[in-house]
């Protein structure tokens, strides 16, 4: 029977040949569409500024579940250790709209941003609640736009509490460790950024402050109102002092 079959023609070859990178051009065409929402995606250009987005919630020792929006600890401490060899990078914008988290990662990832060597903006968009309140502040400069808020309140703790003197002693030293991180990397003072925590009456059923953008500059907890702009013209005026600097200090 085999001496019957067709042997594939040229012609038929050649539109076998066409019709596989079709497929595949189609495929990659319908993946971009579910993942991004486009067909084509913006590259962007070698530059030496990288920028880093912490949004959602920021996921700590406990895994979430896969329907919330979370940073994850472990991914962003690697990358900043990176951002910090890699000689190409002179500086880095740090994109936020957080709800907080855990707040052991987030000091974390704050003292990771505020020992970096190089120029560092960030930039409050939507909002930097919570744990996201030092990590804004861990920066050279901050920046916030308008329209976002902050909301300040104290440290909780979810699931079982053992009820014990040691449990309110733990959670003080701890709150206690995020006003000092606060104070000590912004403008505000320690009696205000405690009073805007412990206030009541400002957040339903809850204590604490919802901060919006100028307030929080007016505060002294963010540097400056502004947004993509401005951090990117910082950073460059930031990385060009240092520049200076380091030109000075060898001569």
């Amino acid at each position: 029977m085999d001496k019957y079959k067709k042997e594939p023609t040229y012609q038929n070859k050649e539109q076998e040949e066409q019709t596989e990178p079709d497929q595949n051009n189609a495929s990659s065409l319908v993946e971009k569409i579910q993942q991004l929402g486009q067909t084509n995606v913006v590259q962007a250009p070698d530059t030496n500024v990288h920028v880093l987005s912490i949004v959602g919630q920021v996921e700590g020792h406990i895994q979430l579940p896969p329907q919330n929006k979370t940073t994850k600890y472990e991914h962003i401490l690697p990358q900043l250790i990176a951002i910090e060899q890699n000689p190409k990078i002179e500086g880095l914008v740090v994109l936020l709209n957080t709800v907080g988290g855990d707040v052991e990662a987030g000091l974390a990832l704050s003292e990771m941003i505020a020992s970096m060597s190089k120029p560092t903006v960030s930039i409050v968009l939507g909002g930097g609640h919570s744990i996201g309140v030092p990590i804004a502040v861990s920066t050279n400069y901050s920046f916030i736009v308008p329209t976002a808020t902050m909301t300040i309140h104290p440290i909780r703790l979810t699931g079982m509490v053992i009820g014990v003197p040691q449990t309110f002693e733990y959670l003080e030293k701890m709150q206690e460790r995020v006003i000092q991180f606060v104070v000590g990397h912004s403008n505000i003072k320690e009696e205000l950024f405690k009073e805007l925590m412990f206030a009541k009456g400002n957040l339903t059923r809850d204590i604490g402050t919802n901060v919006v953008g100028t307030d929080a500059v007016n505060y002294g907890l963010i540097d400056g109102v502004g947004g993509v702009k401005d951090a990117m013209v910082k950073v460059n005026e930031l990385i060009n002092l240092a520049k200076e600097n380091e030109t000075g200090a060898i001569q």
